[in-house]
């Protein structure tokens, strides 16, 4: 007897359009599977396994709180400088691995990129998503910390979602944009890591934005890691949430969502001829 198979042909558009969420849902359980998959491979054959969640920020609050705490002696507004820091270096450390990842995913997955069809998003989104187990251990160290200075939550923290929301949203959106570039310029690469430490730098992890003047305060506002680095002092240690800075980081952040989607959608259908 003969059985009529029927073919579906799966061709990306080449015009502008955004994410289809519908058929992102139809993928929860491969997008799930690949999450997984990247929490296992990160910390594969290594001595230490997760506990390098927690080794590579502590590291980095030592290291400034050295430098920028007793050397420099940076102004914290009274709260104790390793505190200070270390509220800002959790979400930094996430912000800065997850994109890190993120801007390869493409070249990282070559092999099953020509070979079988998903949504080529779920590429540079599963980092993303993979790399909050390491956020969510270093925040848990980090609630410690504050019990043992002895500093309690207060209603602020409930602005904290929202907070860790946006921080998503930010190397969702560059991990968009630059993987969709590497995978036509190799040099973006090298180019993402120095990137990235410009990032640090221009983000007030170890400073306070309050120590600029109004005029820079304005135009750092647009930075959309200052609004989420403050967002988390204030959620967390209890201090006024500083609006000024977090709103033009909102604007910031959804200009670049809407921008990286429609150019990763655009791109899209080249992947698999140029990586």
């Amino acid at each position: 007897m003969n059985e009529s198979t029927a073919v579906t042909i799966i061709k990306p558009r080449k015009v502008w359009s955004f994410i289809d969420f519908k058929e992102l849902a139809e993928y929860k359980d491969l997008f799930a599977f690949l999450i997984w998959r990247d929490i296992k491979i990160l910390y594969a054959q290594t001595i230490l396994g997760f506990a390098w969640a927690l080794l590579n920020p502590l590291l980095q609050i030592v290291i400034f709180t050295l430098v920028f705490g007793r050397i420099a002696k940076v102004a914290t507004e009274s709260i104790p400088y390793v505190l200070f820091c270390s509220v800002a270096v959790v979400p930094w450390t996430y912000m800065s691995q997850a994109l890190t990842q993120s801007s390869q995913s493409l070249i990282v997955g070559q092999p099953i990129l020509s070979k079988v069809y998903f949504p080529r998003v779920l590429f540079p989104l599963t980092p993303v998503f993979a790399t909050l187990m390491d956020f969510s251990i270093s925040l848990l160290i980090l609630l410690f910390v504050m019990t043992y200075y002895r500093i309690a939550p207060t209603w602020n923290i409930l602005f904290l979602p929202a907070f860790v929301l946006m921080m998503v949203c930010i190397p969702a959106a560059l991990g968009m944009l630059l993987s969709s570039l590497a995978a036509r310029f190799r040099d973006v690469k090298f180019a993402t890591r120095f990137a990235i430490t410009l990032l640090m730098y221009s983000a007030p992890i170890v400073y306070s934005a309050a120590s600029l003047s109004p005029t820079k305060r304005l135009i750092y506002s647009f930075n959309p890691l200052v609004g989420v680095i403050e967002g988390f002092r204030a959620s967390l240690l209890g201090t006024d949430i500083p609006w000024l800075y977090i709103l033009p980081g909102v604007v910031t952040t959804l200009l670049l969502l809407v921008v990286s989607t429609l150019y990763f959608k655009r791109t899209e259908w080249i992947f698999a001829d140029v990586i």
